[in-house]
Parts: structure tokens; sequence; C-alpha cells
């Protein structure tokens, strides 16, 4: 699945939904307030929607939902389980690093290709651009690409 390069108004538009999304973040616990936005790949359904999510902590740690988790649940029920995931942004509200962590890799690999597009915080405050491929070299992938 090929596709044009991002604009930077995309790019900007992607940040800003994650940057709304980590207003709403339930984390009572971490205070690590997490939002990320999906492009998802323009097709009849899609139509090159966005669509964001942000972290929601439990009391048992291991029942938080990740943003990046929380964004493709919402992507999945709104435009089904076919849908491609073209970039995802990924913000904290903590000006902290922020990259995905492995099992939100191996999730968003579930609905994109090695070209997906990732951007998040680094350590320096700058935004990252990779691709899932240079996150997740080795990814375990059953579903053909």
């Amino acid at each position: 699945m090929h596709s044009d390069p991002l604009t930077p108004n995309q790019i900007a538009a992607l940040h800003q939904r994650a940057t709304a999304a980590a207003q709403n973040s339930h984390s009572p616990y971490s205070h690590f307030r997490v939002g990320a936005a999906l492009l998802l790949h323009a097709d009849e359904r899609q139509d090159g929607a966005m669509v964001a999510g942000t972290n929601v902590e439990n009391a048992s740690y291991r029942l938080t939902s990740c943003a990046e988790q929380a964004a493709i649940a919402a992507a999945v029920t709104l435009y089904g389980p076919d849908l491609r995931i073209r970039a995802i942004a990924v913000v904290n509200l903590n000006s902290a690093a922020c990259t995905p962590c492995g099992a939100c890799r191996q999730t968003i690999l579930e609905f994109s290709t090695p070209e997906t597009l990732v951007f998040y915080p680094s350590a320096t405050g700058e935004t990252v651009q990779t691709t899932l491929a240079a996150l997740l070299p080795a990814a375990f992938r059953l579903l053909p690409e």
C-alpha cells in the first residue's frame, strides 16, 4: 500500500488530535497523560480519517490501556477490521520521551505495513519520525501485508 508523503498540515493535525486526546487521559496513578492519533489510509470507507485515543489506567496496572491501543480499538469500531494505518502520532503532556511500548508496536503492526509512519517525542523533546519497520524490525506477523 503506497501513499504520497504526509503533508505538514496532516502531521500537525495528527499531533493536535493526539494532544487533545491526552487531555482526557485517565492516569490517576502515574499521572503520565498520553494521546495517540491515527491517520488511516484513504479508501471508499475510511477516506483518510483520523481517530484518536488516550491511556486509561487501572488500579491493577496490568489492566491499563495504552493510548495507541485505545485509538486502534476506536478505529476498528468505526471502520471495521480491514482498516490500515498510514501514520500514528503519540504525544504526552509530561514533556517526556514516549515511544510506543512493545505491546503497542505489535498491535499497530496488526493494522499496518512496514512503511507506516510513527511520530513520537524524544528525550530532547523533539518529534521523531520513523517507520514501524524501524521500531519493530523482527516483527511477528501471521496475516499477509
